[in-house]
C-alpha cells in the first residue's frame, strides 16, 4: 500500500482570498503571509477552522469515486502552543464536529514541528477537515491531505485549453498563475501537463507568453467552439497523447491548486468511473464566495438552467449540500457541464467525435449530453466567471441560443425533451412585447440560418460571418450620457434624468390585474387585434430574460438600461414592424413545419462529418 499527496492545504494571498476568506479558514483571528518566507502566520489566540470550501476533505466522493483507502493531515508548525484536532460533518452538520481522540497538542517552541494525524471517518461522513486552536501566533507550512492507495496510480497526461478573444489581462494572468503554480512546481502533475491558449483575436504576444509547458496557438476567430476543438485535437495528437484535457472560459480566474487536485483525483479513480467528465464550478468573479452553477439541464421548454439554487461556499450547510446534491431523474435526461471548466477524457473524444460548428453556445450542452458521461463534481474544482448578466449580449442570447440548440437537437438528438421552438417563440414573443424589434428579427435570424441546412451551417468561415453579421444587427445601444442627450430632445421622455435613475428604479414592476394579463397576452402590449399607440415611458432592465409585464404595458416608449456597462437604448412602439415581424415568423414556421422530415434527416446524416477531425481541421485550416 502506497502514500498518495491528493491536495495541499491553501492558503492563497490575492484579493478574492482577502474579501472571501471564510473559503479557506474560518477564524476570529486573522491569517497572514510571510511573503520573505512563504509560510502563513495565524496571527493570535484564537480558532482557526480548515472546514471549509477549499481545505475540507471530500470524503464521501472520495470514497464513492476513487481508490483512497486511508486519508491522513500533515502540517508544520511552529510558534505558541496550540492543538490541532481533526472534524467531520454528516449530512445534516452545522458546524463541524471535532473528533476528540485525534487531537494532538504541541507546546510552545521556535522550531517547525510536524503533526500527522490519520483522519476517522465512517460511512456517513461526508466532509473531514481539522481546527487549530492557539494560545498565540502560529506560524503553518506545508499542510497537506494524504491518502493510502492499494494500486499504483493512474497514468495521466493532462492538457489545459483555452480560447480566447481579446481578453489579454484574464488570460495573461491566468498563464502567469499557471507557470509559478504548476509548471515551475516540483509536483508530479508538472511533469505531464500542457497548457494550450488558442488566441481568437491573435492580440496576445506568443514570444513574451510561450514557455516551457505553456503554448499560444493563434488562430482566426472560429468562436469557442472551433477554439476548443482545435485544443481537443491538439491534445489527441501531442506526444506523449493527452489521457484528459480541460477545457476552460478565458474570462475566468483559476487556482492553480484546482487544476492540480483535478489531476491528481484523475490518477486515484476507480476504473469504473475513469470514463467520467470532471465537472468544475462556476463562482461569481464579482462575489467570489457564491457557486452560480457546477452542473446544468435543459428544461422542457428548452432553457439552460442550473441543476443548484446559488450557494455561498463560505457556509458549511451549503458545502454540504453541495456534495450531497444528486440531479433528478429529470435533469439526467439533458444534463451537461459548462466549458467554464470541464476535463474530458480523451478516450471519449476518440469514442463520441468532436464538438459541433455552433461558434458559441450549446457545444458544452450537446457535447455533454451527446457522450452521456458520468459528472463528477467536487468542491474546491472551480474557476471565477463573470456573471452571464454582466455581459449579456444580444448576438449571443438571441441569434446563437436560438439557432445552435435546435442544429444540435436535428444533428444529434440532442435534449429530446426540450422544445426548441417554444423557446424560439418565446424569446421573439419576449422581446416584440418589449419593442425590441431589432433583436427579435435575430432570433428570426438564428432560425432561418438554422433552416438553411447543414451543407450551410458547415461551410467554413459561416460561423464567424453570421455572428459578425448578428453584431451589427443587433439593438444599438448608447453610453447613458448619449442617451441622456437622445431623451432630452425626445418630447415624450420630458424627465427622463440618469442621474435620478437607480438599480431599484430599473427593477421595479407592478402587478397586473388578470383581465390586464388577458388583454397584454391577445394584444401582445397593444400591438395585435386592439392596437394602441401607447402613452408616456418605462425604465426597464435590458436584459433579454427579463420581462417587467407591469411595466411596460400601456407605454408609448421604453428606455432599456443595461446598468452593469453603464449603456441603453430608446425603444418605441412600432406596430407596423410589430407585424412585419410576425409575418416573417408565420412565413418561417410553414417553411419549418414543410421541410422538418427533410431537416432532420440532413442534419443526422451530417453528424459523422461535423465531429470528425478531417471535417475540424480543414475548418480550421489546420490541414
Amino acid at each position: 500500500m502506497s502514500s498518495f499527496t491528493f491536495a495541499n492545504i491553501l492558503l492563497e494571498s490575492n484579493p478574492r482570498s482577502e474579501n472571501y476568506p471564510g473559503l479557506y479558514c474560518r477564524a476570529d483571528k486573522a491569517v497572514s503571509l510571510n511573503p520573505q518566507d512563504g509560510f502563513w502566520m495565524l496571527t493570535g489566540a484564537g480558532t482557526f477552522d480548515f472546514t471549509t470550501y477549499f481545505n475540507a476533505l471530500s470524503v464521501m466522493k472520495l470514497l464513492r469515486y476513487t481508490t483512497a483507502k486511508g486519508f491522513r493531515l500533515h502540517i508544520e508548525l511552529r510558534g505558541a502552543a496550540c492543538t490541532v484536532v481533526q472534524t467531520v460533518t454528516d449530512q445534516f452538520s452545522k458546524e463541524p464536529v471535532p473528533v476528540p481522540e485525534t487531537s494532538k497538542r504541541l507546546e510552545e517552541s521556535d522550531r517547525w514541528t510536524g503533526v500527522d494525524i490519520d483522519f476517522r471517518v465512517d460511512a456517513g461522513t461526508v466532509l473531514a477537515g481539522f481546527i487549530i486552536e492557539t494560545e498565540g501566533a502560529v506560524e503553518v507550512r506545508n499542510g497537506r491531505y494524504e491518502f493510502d492507495l492499494e494500486n499504483d496510480p493512474n497514468d495521466v497526461e493532462l492538457v489545459l485549453a483555452t480560447t480566447t478573444f481579446k481578453k489579454e489581462s484574464f488570460v495573461a494572468a491566468n498563464i502567469d498563475l499557471v507557470r509559478r503554480g504548476i509548471v515551475e512546481s516540483d509536483e508530479d502533475v508538472s511533469k505531464h501537463f500542457h497548457m494550450y491558449v488558442m488566441d481568437n483575436g491573435r492580440t496576445l504576444d506568443k514570444a513574451a507568453l510561450d514557455s516551457d509547458r505553456i503554448t499560444i496557438v493563434p488562430e482566426g476567430n472560429v468562436g469557442g467552439a472551433g477554439g476548443f476543438t482545435r485544443g481537443m485535437i491538439i491534445a489527441l495528437e501531442q506526444e506523449p497523447p493527452a489521457t484528459h484535457v480541460i477545457l476552460m472560459d478565458d474570462d475566468v480566474s483559476v487556482s492553480p491548486e484546482s487544476i492540480k487536485r483535478t489531476y491528481n483525483l484523475l490518477r486515484i479513480l476507480k476504473p469504473e468511473h475513469a470514463y467520467s467528465m470532471i465537472s468544475g464550478a462556476m463562482l461569481n468573479y464579482r462575489i467570489g464566495e457564491e457557486q452560480c452553477e457546477d452542473l446544468g439541464s435543459m428544461g422542457p421548454r428548452g432553457e439552460f438552467q442550473p441543476c443548484k439554487p446559488p450557494l455561498r461556499m463560505s457556509i458549511l450547510d451549503d458545502i454540504i449540500y453541495n456534495e450531497m446534491f444528486e440531479p433528478t431523474e429529470d435533469m439526467h435526461r439533458a444534463l451537461y457541464a459548462g466549458w467554464w471548466y470541464c476535463c474530458i477524457p480523451t478516450a471519449m473524444i476518440r469514442e463520441n467525435g468532436l464538438p459541433l460548428p455552433v461558434f458559441v453556445r450549446s457545444d458544452d450542452t450537446e457535447y455533454g449530453w451527446r457522450c452521456h458521461s458520468e459528472f463528477i463534481t467536487m468542491n474546491s474544482l472551480c474557476v471565477w466567471h463573470m456573471p452571464f448578466q454582466e455581459k449579456y449580449d444580444a448576438a449571443v442570447e438571441r441569434y446563437q441560443t436560438t439557432r445552435n440548440p435546435l442544429i444540435s437537437q436535428f444533428t444529434t438528438g440532442f435534449a429530446p425533451g426540450s422544445d426548441f421552438i417554444y423557446a424560439m417563440f418565446n424569446k421573439l414573443r419576449l422581446e416584440l412585447k418589449k419593442f425590441g424589434y431589432a433583436n427579435a428579427e435575430l432570433v428570426l435570424d438564428g432560425f432561418e440560418d438554422f433552416l438553411k441546412g447543414p451543407r450551410f451551417i458547415g461551410q467554413k468561415g459561416v460561423a464567424e460571418r453570421t455572428f459578425l453579421a448578428a453584431n451589427a444587427h443587433k439593438e444599438k445601444l448608447m453610453t447613458f450620457e448619449e442617451l441622456q442627450r437622445a431623451a432630452d430632445k425626445d418630447p415624450a421622455l420630458q424627465g427622463f434624468d440618469i442621474r435620478k435613475i437607480d438599480r431599484q428604479f430599473i427593477e421595479e414592476d407592478y402587478e397586473r390585474t388578470y383581465p390586464q394579463r388577458l388583454v397584454d397576452y391577445v394584444t401582445d402590449n397593444g400591438q395585435r387585434y386592439f392596437k394602441t399607440s401607447g402613452e408616456g415611458y418605462a425604465v426597464i432592465p435590458l436584459m433579454g430574460w427579463v420581462y417587467p409585464a407591469g411595466a411596460i404595458r400601456g407605454k408609448q416608449k421604453l428606455i432599456a438600461l443595461d446598468w452593469y456597462a453603464r449603456k441603453g437604448a430608446i425603444r418605441t412602439k412600432d406596430v407596423e414592424r410589430y407585424h412585419a415581424i410576425r409575418k416573417r415568423y408565420l412565413r418561417d414556421m410553414r417553411y419549418y413545419r414543410a421541410h422538418a422530415k427533410r431537416l432532420h434527416a440532413e442534419y443526422a446524416a451530417a453528424r459523422g462529418r461535423f465531429t470528425s477531425i478531417e471535417f475540424w481541421k480543414d475548418y480550421l485550416d489546420m490541414q
